[in-house]
């Protein structure tokens, strides 16, 4: 399939962030929108007014990374404010199977998120559980990090795994994606790459875009 691609707007301008969304609309396939508590990792960033006011101006698919403490409070919250996709951390609930149910019973699509330093083998018993994985490329919590070149083993593991049992699960990655570390995360086994910085930082974030879809697909 197509690569597909996330700007984060974690790195957008909080000011303007329905210009900023209007903006890479038709060029890019979802939004990823970074929660955060100021507990599970030490930033805060916005909640479900802010949610809801996007919703409001773009159809895009809302992929929520909830960098939390207590995610599962949040899924109906954010159901309503229109979310589409909530990725808890493996590292909050090491049995997500309850999460999932929960975020299902919200009518939420699920995924899972790994840290860098966590294995693959934290998530692999709970894959069927999953819409989406997410592999973090950077330390949870702030953007304009440096990506993680180490994690891109884990990557191909996941990718072999999910194909290997016939699941239709997607490969996220996040952190220091630009069209270099795009390429090998796409090369490993990634099809969304979570892009903040060099997409909302760029001069030309439409011209970014294409550079990091171009990149990753080998065609530019």
């Amino acid at each position: 399939m197509p690569v597909r691609i996330a700007p984060s707007l974690l790195a957008a301008d909080f000011a303007r962030l329905a210009e900023e969304v209007g903006r890479v609309e038709p060029y890019v396939d979802l939004i990823h929108l970074d929660v955060m508590d100021g507990h599970f990792v030490p930033n805060l960033t916005f909640g479900m007014p802010v949610i809801a006011s996007l919703r409001a101006v773009t159809g895009l698919y809302f992929d929520c990374h909830l960098m939390v403490t207590n995610p599962i409070s949040l899924f109906a919250p954010l159901a309503a404010a229109g979310a589409n996709l909530v990725t808890v951390h493996i590292e909050v609930h090491p049995d997500p199977t309850m999460a999932a149910e929960r975020a299902r019973e919200q009518g939420l699509d699920f995924g899972l998120v790994l840290d860098p330093g966590t294995p693959f083998a934290a998530v692999s018993p709970f894959v069927e559980l999953c819409d989406l994985l997410l592999v973090m490329s950077v330390q949870p919590g702030f953007g304009g990090q440096a990506f993680i070149p180490e994690v891109l083993p884990k990557v191909e593991m996941a990718r072999k795994f999910i194909d290997s049992v016939g699941r239709a699960t997607d490969i996220q990655i996040d952190g220091g994606i630009n069209p270099e570390t795009a390429r090998r995360a796409r090369e490993a086994g990634a099809d969304v790459l979570v892009a903040g910085t060099s997409i909302f930082r760029a001069s030309d974030p439409v011209a970014a875009i294409e550079q990091l879809r171009a990149a990753a697909d080998g065609t530019g």
